[in-house]
């Protein structure tokens, strides 16, 4: 299944999961997490149905004999799994309609925590029983499974993880502070990830919320494993959260992306339940920002959170509440947690509010004695809007134990962003490359680089080649309406410039040959940069062209607009000229599409045009100690990476035609506007006329 495919079940299995409690008394809390449940449900009955026929085979081999074993023990060693005929996915499924939905359900969860005791008390179960409370409500269940039986037969537990993940996301957005507080969106997981790179061994979170941190960081694993064909070592999760319902999500969620570990139910201010002091190879969390109502006196004797210093009010506390004081804000006990439960070589991820970055007072001398220790790594300015309760732009705080040098990287990306819809953003996965490799830069790994912008080559150069086949298809339909000799040799002019995408293709062939041989990054960064100022030009002939057939488009509509106008008609758009529009939009995407792959070899070739890390304004610098501390410390990106205005790349003529259609396009709604007016007005004066 393809990254789209995937995309789009999401957003089906979503939309019609939804439907059903938006036409119910159900609330999103309620609703979130038996729906969870039936997709870990059909996840186990698919992961088992895979290794079936192996089970029976191992299970007919022994049986009657000396050596037999049961059905289930074989069953959990091959799989993971043991499901019993009432707790197939199908069976539920299949269930007459008088047969209570909800409690079968439950029996099936009963028998799947029975032989896999690390699920026991996780899996809903009464919670099936909410959603048939009002005869409104008594179909969701059976609905539900109808709905989640889309999900193919042979779809693995990676796919199973992004489907999970997805309705976490979905769920957090509908429940707002309440669901955020379990989800982190997965591309800032990504980026975390990305930066530390976990290599095996053992990952902490101790706010770890539905356990996205623990998901991403297996995948980094797994994809490095993938890309170096070497095996490595695997992670042990550990992890901890206030809430029992969100331990319930984290854990079906380990279980659903096969990862061992340990999830419990603790508050971290004042539980310790993994011993974590010095413990861990990494650490990644998002914390919940600016708590104030921890008790002073539970934590300053604790070692994880006074190491460094412990957070207090600057006003000396009245003798009648001693005893009673709470810190100022706990974000720097958790920055403290995070610092103190790596082991001697650990590094940690967190994400932690703005202002903690330039916090004065006893935060700001915690933060000196962190920098002061050489323990910070780096930092980076999330954009606004990345998160789904949060709209103040976050900072990601990097550790590091074992660092090379006394340096802290400061990256400012609140440019960088996806935007998802008008209240939402999110970093794409080029994004989330791009800004992991100016660490690996900075580490001196320009290997990486050079393989990013090859990548980014073979996937712009195969949408080229498929955009390609859709430009004769989109000529004709411009072709067909544009019957003017000027529409005519724009059409033709845009078709000539796309035939000499065939000497482009010969010469990146000719580089990969090159490339394959070469083992120099020098070379290969020299090799590249010429490809890219062969395909610049391509593309500056491409939007030449596109904006000539505008020009021409509009003319046209200008010329029916007139027209009509000269009849005495109200001008409007038919259908011939809604199809001129609509195929010049796809010529648009279609350049678009492609050129999304080559928009990112500019930007890391003109930031780093010597494939190594070097400071660059507005986006990354490098501080030594002497210039934090002549900073007074600060931890703020934006202090030290300064600031670049970027031109919007259009050229004076661009401008001008741009804004000439848009005040075409004004004229035009005007008149609109006028006409409709008129007939409001005429229409008004019959109806009094009448009265």
């Amino acid at each position: 299944m393809t990254k789209e495919q995937l995309k789009k079940l999401e957003a089906d299995l979503w939309r019609s999961a939804d439907s059903l409690r938006a036409n119910s008394d159900l609330k999103a809390s309620e609703y979130s997490t038996p729906v969870l449940g039936l997709i870990f449900l059909k996840f186990a009955d698919n992961n088992y149905h895979k290794h079936e026929a192996a089970i029976l085979a191992e299970y007919g081999k022994h049986k009657g004999k000396r050596a037999e074993r049961e059905l289930a023990a074989i069953a959990i060693e091959q799989c993971g799994f043991y499901l019993p005929e009432h707790a197939r996915y199908d069976y539920l499924l299949n269930l007459p309609d008088d047969q209570d939905i909800a409690r079968a359900i439950k029996l099936a969860m009963q028998a799947i925590e029975q032989y896999k005791p690390e699920l026991a008390g996780v899996l809903p179960q009464d919670e099936y029983f909410r959603l048939t409370r009002s005869e409104q409500n008594r179909g969701i269940p059976r609905q539900l499974l109808k709905n989640f039986a889309d999900i193919p037969a042979d779809a693995d537990g990676d796919m199973f993880g992004q489907i999970y993940e997805y309705f976490l996301g979905e769920f957090a957005m509908s429940e707002g502070q309440g669901g955020g507080e379990f989800f982190t969106p997965r591309s800032v997981v990504r980026l975390m990830v990305g930066i530390i790179q976990p290599h095996g061994g053992t990952v902490y979170d101790p706010a770890c919320g539905s356990g996205g941190m623990f998901v991403q960081s297996a995948h980094f694993i797994e994809q490095q494993r993938r890309d170096t064909a070497e095996g490595g070592a695997d992670i042990y999760v550990y992890g901890q959260e206030k809430t029992l319902e969100t331990v319930k999500l984290a854990k079906m969620n380990l279980a659903v992306n096969g990862l061992r570990g340990e999830i419990k139910q603790a508050n971290t201010y004042y539980e310790d339940p993994h011993d974590s002091f010095g413990a861990f190879d990494y650490v990644l969390a998002n914390p919940p920002f600016n708590v104030d109502d921890v008790s002073l006196g539970s934590v300053e004797g604790d070692r994880r959170f006074n190491t460094y210093g412990i957070p207090r009010n600057k006003t000396k506390v009245k003798k009648a509440d001693e005893g009673k004081q709470t810190v100022p804000n706990g974000n720097y006990l958790w920055i403290n947690l995070f610092a103190t439960s790596l082991n001697e070589r650990g590094r940690a991820a967190l994400v932690m509010a703005n202002s903690a970055s330039d916090a004065r007072h006893s935060e700001a001398d915690i933060r000196k004695a962190l920098i002061e220790a050489n323990l910070i790594y780096g930092m980076l300015t999330l954009p606004s809007n990345m998160f789904y309760t949060v709209t103040l732009p976050a900072t990601l705080w990097f550790f590091d134990k074992a660092k090379a040098d006394d340096h802290i990287l400061f990256i400012d990306a609140r440019n960088v962003f996806t935007q998802v819809d008008r209240a939402h953003r999110e970093f794409s996965d080029e994004q989330v490359r791009n800004l992991a490799l100016i660490s690996q830069l900075h580490l001196g790994d320009r290997h990486e680089f050079i393989e990013a912008v090859d990548d980014y080559f073979a996937a712009g150069f195969a949408a080229l080649a498929e955009s390609h086949a859709q430009i004769a298809p989109l000529a004709g339909q411009l072709l067909a309406v544009l019957d003017d000799a000027e529409g005519q040799q724009a059409v033709a002019a845009m078709q000539a410039e796309w035939a000499a995408l065939k000497p482009l293709q010969a010469r990146y062939a000719k580089y990969r040959a090159k490339a394959e041989a070469s083992a120099s990054t020098e070379a290969s960064n020299r090799a590249q940069h010429v490809l890219r100022e062969h395909c610049d030009p391509f593309f500056a002939a491409l939007h030449a062209d596109l904006r000539q057939l505008d020009k021409r488009v509009r003319a046209h509509e200008k010329k029916l607009v007139d027209a009509a106008q000269a009849e005495g008609k109200r001008a409007g758009i038919d259908r011939d000229t809604r199809a001129l529009k609509a195929a010049l939009e796809a010529l648009h995407a279609e350049v678009r599409r492609a050129e999304y792959w080559f928009g990112h070899v500019r930007w890391l070739q003109e930031r780093f045009p010597n494939a190594a890390y070097e400071d660059v304004t507005g986006l990354c610098k490098l501080a030594t100690p002497a210039e934090v501390a002549e900073q007074d410390y600060s931890l703020n990106p934006g202090r030290y990476v300064g600031v670049v205005i970027e031109e919007d790349g259009k050229t004076e003529e661009e401008f001008v035609a741009e804004f000439q259609a848009m005040n075409e396009e004004l004229i035009r709604l005007g008149r609109d506007a006028g006409l409709i007016q008129a007939v409001i007005a005429k229409n008004a004066d019959l109806l009094v006329g009448d009265a």
